[in-house]
């Protein structure tokens, strides 16, 4: 008898008391992060996380890989982008990933990295046979001019019915095939440059220019006409960038507002 009054009463105890659980666990470390480059922005993207009670992202960026982060803002949705980044300067990008108590993930361990580039859409130039004073395009100052120009990266032909993109000695082309849209070519190829300094002009296809001054730029055409092309472009301002390097020429034609910090 003794025995079963103090179960009945172990029993009401333990009825009486309430069980929490404290979520202490922190969601995934953010992967797969890659970058696009924009004109004075860039475009952040990550793989989704698959936590349950997922709140958000944090974005960082820093100047350096190894570098002080600071927090430039957050998204719930896995893309993110940076509309105070500036052409020519590069950033260094790394995600955290939150949950609803607020814990917080590690940095992701991704190297990424971008620098934004003007772009321009609908240019139209004309054949350098016929106009020859508005056939050619200098990237660094965004304009149509005369296709002999010191300062003329390429310029359009049509030689007997074929259209081509022409680019002068110092300075090289290659045809990267269909693309949708410009960001589909990320960085300038390593080799496969054109030996006869001209490449056939094809509608949707994109090209990428590697200047004589150590930059290169991409050029989609979006149309072409017996005396015209029409094509979207886009230019890296700053040489020697990561995405791009070139040894100098010694010869030639022509010489947002932080909100924290994180380590």
């Amino acid at each position: 008898m003794k025995t079963t009054i103090l179960l009945f009463s172990a029993g009401l105890v333990l009825a009486a008391c309430n069980v929490y659980t404290v979520d202490t666990t922190p969601p995934a470390i953010p992967a797969a992060i890659r970058t696009i480059s924009l004109d004075n922005s860039v475009q952040i993207e990550w793989a989704p996380n698959r936590e349950t009670d997922l709140a958000g992202y944090r974005v960082w960026v820093s100047d350096r890989y190894d570098g002080r982060y600071t927090m430039i803002g957050t998204t719930k949705d896995p893309l993110f982008v940076d509309e105070d980044a500036q052409n020519g300067l590069t950033y260094y990008y790394g995600v955290t990933a939150y949950d609803l108590e607020g814990n917080e993930s590690d940095m992701s361990h991704d190297v990424a990295y971008d620098t934004p580039r003007p772009e321009g859409f609908g240019v139209r130039m004309y054949d350098y046979h016929v106009f020859p004073s508005t056939a050619g395009y200098d990237f660094s100052t965004y304009s149509i001019g005369q296709y002999d120009d010191d300062f003329t990266d390429f310029f359009f032909e049509n030689y007997n019915g074929r259209f081509y993109l022409n680019v002068w000695s110092d300075t090289d082309i290659q045809d990267m095939g269909y693309s949708n849209s410009l960001d589909e070519i990320s960085v300038a190829p390593e080799s496969g440059w054109s030996p006869s300094r001209y490449t056939e002009a094809i509608e949707g296809h994109t090209y990428v220019i590697w200047t004589w001054d150590d930059h290169y730029a991409k050029v989609l055409v979006k149309s072409i006409t017996s005396n015209s092309v029409v094509f979207d472009w886009a230019y890296q301002t700053a040489t020697g960038n990561p995405e791009l390097k070139r040894a100098p020429l010694t010869g030639g034609r022509k010489l947002n507002k932080r909100v924290a910090a994180k380590q």
